[in-house]
């Protein structure tokens, strides 16, 4: 395993390298195996496409300057998912490739759930809810209804919770709601990321400690969230293991906003009839999911707490009305199928 780089050097076992060096890496050892078929294109996330892309593209360099344009909409992501298609495009620049927009799943929310309450002139110029983890979502849609054996159609809530954390609310496998807004920085508390927080917060840090927007940048997403509010870690595995009393705050803190957001959605959705858990917290954390269900009782989740330790797929009890699910999310799936079908109609 290798370190990569936006400087290149020399591409040697534990060597730090480029974007390219890293391409070449890996496309040499791939052709290198007879075994594996051609490849005959590329799929590549890309965090934010806007209000421009709901849909797939194919990747071209008019494209690719489009997108620059939501770096500051999504600085931790959109820089490094641009940077590897350039370099993928520099070393097998006849490669055909696409672009999966994590913001897509969301676009098709009632307006009323994509609005700020700012003037028009704002939301005119593109100021409004996006959300994010959009290809998660749309590949648990997909897995719920496999494992229900009936499409989905009843009221969902799904919490992706990793080092980036949201949860979305679907009704027919749609999103109607979710917790991530203009940009990936909203919602829940995440490994570094503040999460939702007054903007007065903001105003007051801008006129008292005579912050600038790259110091706002650093703090709310790199030196906050689960490691700011704990000072110890932002993987909740160390939290989970940690004696430290920040450390059971922060956990603390976090599944009461999940808990907190989990009847939000469910009052978007009108009620709620299953709640999923993935991601890497979510598939793997079974304390975290014990909190969440112990605090949303009241929507009528009653969790099987063997079940729930075991990490079996259904961990609710039968006679809950509300079912909870655990489902491994499979964001790659969804972009080779995507990138397949762009191909090969075109």
């Amino acid at each position: 395993r290798r370190r990569v780089s936006d400087t290149p050097s020399a591409a040697s076992d534990g060597e730090v390298y480029d974007h390219q060096a890293a391409w070449r890496d890996l496309l040499d050892g791939l052709d290198q195996k007879p075994e594996l078929p051609e490849i005959v294109a590329a799929g590549h996330r890309v965090v934010h496409g806007g209000k421009e892309f709901s849909d797939p593209q194919r990747l071209t360099p008019e494209l690719l300057a489009r997108l620059e344009a939501f770096i500051p909409l999504a600085p931790l992501h959109q820089p490094h998912n641009l940077a590897g298609i350039r370099a993928l495009t520099a070393v097998r620049p006849e490669l055909p490739q696409v672009g999966c927009f994590d913001t897509a799943f969301h676009v098709g929310q009632p307006e009323v759930a994509r609005l700020f309450a700012l003037p028009k002139v704002y939301r005119q110029e593109g100021v409004q809810r996006y959300g994010f983890h959009g290809l998660s979502y749309e590949y648990i849609a997909g897995a719920l209804t496999q494992k229900l054996g009936t499409p989905a159609t009843g009221r969902v809530v799904v919490a992706h919770l990793g080092n980036g954390a949201s949860m979305c609310a679907m009704r027919d496998g749609q999103s109607v709601a979710t917790t991530m807004g203009f940009t990936a920085v909203e919602g829940l508390p995440m490994g570094t990321r503040s999460g939702s927080l007054d903007p007065g917060v903001v105003l007051y840090l801008l006129e008292r400690h005579g912050m600038g927007v790259r110091d706002l940048n650093n703090l709310l997403y790199k030196q906050s969230g689960l490691l700011g509010l704990s000072g110890v870690s932002n993987d909740m595995r160390e939290l989970l293991a940690s004696p430290e009393p920040d450390a059971k705050l922060a956990i603390d803190y976090f599944t009461y906003r999940i808990a907190r957001e989990l009847g939000s959605l469910a009052a978007a959705l009108g009620g709620l009839d299953a709640l999923v858990f993935t991601g890497g917290i979510g598939e793997n954390a079974a304390a975290v999911r014990e909190q969440v269900c112990a605090r949303s009782t009241w929507l009528g989740v009653s969790l099987d707490p063997t079940a729930n330790a075991e990490g079996r797929t259904q961990i609710s009890q039968p006679a809950s009305r509300v079912t909870v699910w655990v489902l491994p999310t499979n964001e790659e799936l969804i972009i080779a199928r995507h990138t397949r079908q762009l191909v090969l109609e075109h």
